[in-house]
């Protein structure tokens, strides 16, 4: 089974869900996959700014994490994962990485994939989205597949009032889909692990 895990805004705790969903779930045995996109000028490899030509030199970067913790990949293993990698491409070059990330979904019983720019590439059973509407930055790749979430992770930060939804959020890309509250630093309550773990029965 393919989960991919994305969100609208960096640092809003998409790491976190995805890390949150391999601990309540270790009998699935997880492989997991963080991508990051640089923008122009960066080095897949190194992931720092040079000279060199990204596109044709380093169109990416693929490495398995062996060390929990630290980096998010790190995190990933700590959680739980039997393997995790990090994946760093530059922006609109991730389809370089297709074929080596497709060998490794085929040689897991289960992955899951923090991104929202693989929807481009591969169609996940299932695509949560995480959402703070407290924040108003939102990429595009996002905005571009949200109508193809099965599940909203919504963050509550705080107490008081749960926030509404963006006033320009169709109603058709939320009405009947599960929509999780959560506060931090409880990022995946158990109706969510029991949302995952039953689509995971189902497939």
């Amino acid at each position: 089974m393919l989960v991919v895990v994305g969100g609208h805004s960096r640092n809003i705790g998409k790491t976190s869900v995805a890390a949150g969903i391999i601990a309540a779930l270790p009998e699935v045995h997880w492989t997991a996959v963080k991508i990051t996109q640089h923008g122009h000028g960066i080095c897949s490899p190194a992931g720092t700014p040079c000279d060199c030509a990204v596109e044709y030199s380093h169109p990416f970067a693929l490495d398995e994490e062996k060390q929990p913790g630290g980096t998010d990949s790190g995190r990933f293993l700590a959680a739980g994962a039997k393997r995790a990698y990090w994946l760093r491409t530059p922006s609109a070059q991730l389809g370089h990485a297709i074929p080596s990330l497709r060998k490794i979904i085929e040689s897991s019983p289960n992955t899951i994939i923090e991104s929202n720019s693989v929807l481009q590439f591969l169609r996940p059973d299932l695509y949560i989205v995480v959402a703070d509407y407290t924040i108003a930055d939102r990429k595009e790749s996002s905005w571009l597949y949200m109508d193809r979430a099965d599940a909203f992770v919504e963050i509550q930060r705080g107490a008081g009032p749960p926030p509404p939804p963006w006033p320009d959020v169709p109603h058709k890309w939320l009405d009947g889909k599960p929509r999780f509250r959560v506060i931090p630093p409880d990022y995946v309550p158990l109706e969510l692990a029991d949302f995952v773990r039953q689509r995971l029965t189902a497939h």
